[in-house]
């Protein structure tokens, strides 16, 4: 399949699982388990979520291969990589705040530090919002064509988030304080998959966070360099967390200076 065929595939799913998610959102959430700490939870709708996912995925294309958040590895003859992240937000699903994703990518290999994503789509179910991308296509929301910033003159809007485990939290206080010279104001939503998605469509004007997972960014890092931008994940002194970096091509350098350079 076209990386034009595969994203509609994604947004197809995508739409069925974030359909799935507000409904069992509605119907009220039970929490399955916490994961890295307290923080970090998992609720029965993620893995029923994941469970229709994969299902369908299998159906569609049963010889490639799934790495998802919840169930994990699953091997394939074909060289492509579904991606998933079934509710990507899960602490604001849980908590009846508007603001998470379904995140559906596929890419070319296995390893993320190599791989090549060639199509994905990010669903925000409550807002009804599609974002998609198709190597070499585009990103768009919906049918609109999207496109990063590439100015700011009042100061860039920027997004970021912190990890669960609270002895990462002052290093991370202290790469806002190195940022917010540049910025006008900065968010923090809880959704990695929409942050980039928004980043795409320039409602953000750059994202910085570190410690995400490939189900984390996979689908969005696709959008943004679509619209024109970059996504990048510097080497930086916490290999464990490595840093992610959105945005258009001067801000993503700024950042990346501010940020791993001028500690």
């Amino acid at each position: 399949m076209a990386p034009a065929e595969l994203r509609d595939l994604a947004i197809d799913i995508a739409r069925e699982a974030g359909e799935l998610a507000r409904r069992r959102r509605r119907e009220g959430v039970a929490l399955a388990a916490t994961k890295s700490s307290l923080a970090d939870i998992v609720t029965e709708a993620d893995r029923e979520v994941e469970t229709m996912i994969r299902a369908r995925l299998a159906a569609a294309r049963p010889q490639d291969g799934f790495l998802g958040e919840e169930s994990g590895e699953g091997g394939g003859t074909t060289g492509l990589t579904w991606v998933v992240d079934p509710i990507d937000g899960t602490v604001n699903y849980a908590s009846g705040i508007p603001l998470y994703a379904v995140s559906i990518a596929v890419a070319e290999g296995t390893d993320p530090e190599r791989w090549t994503v060639l199509a994905g789509a990010v669903h925000s179910p409550v807002v009804d919002e599609m974002f998609s991308a198709a190597r070499g296509e585009g990103a768009r929301l919906g049918s609109e064509t999207l496109r990063v910033t590439q100015d700011w003159p009042a100061g860039a809007l920027l997004s970021t988030g912190f990890g669960y485990d609270p002895s990462t939290h002052a290093g991370d206080l202290a790469t806002v304080g190195r940022v917010m010279p540049i910025a006008r104001d900065l968010r923090r939503g809880g959704s990695a998959a929409t942050d980039l998605a928004y980043v795409a469509a320039g409602r953000l004007d750059g994202y910085f966070e570190r410690g995400l997972q490939p189900w984390d960014y996979a689908a969005g890092s696709l959008l943004v360099e679509e619209a024109g931008g970059r996504f990048v994940r510097p080497e930086g002194p916490e290999v464990g967390r490595r840093l992610n970096l959105a945005g258009s091509a001067r801000l993503v350098a700024e950042l990346e200076q501010r940020i791993l350079h001028n500690p």
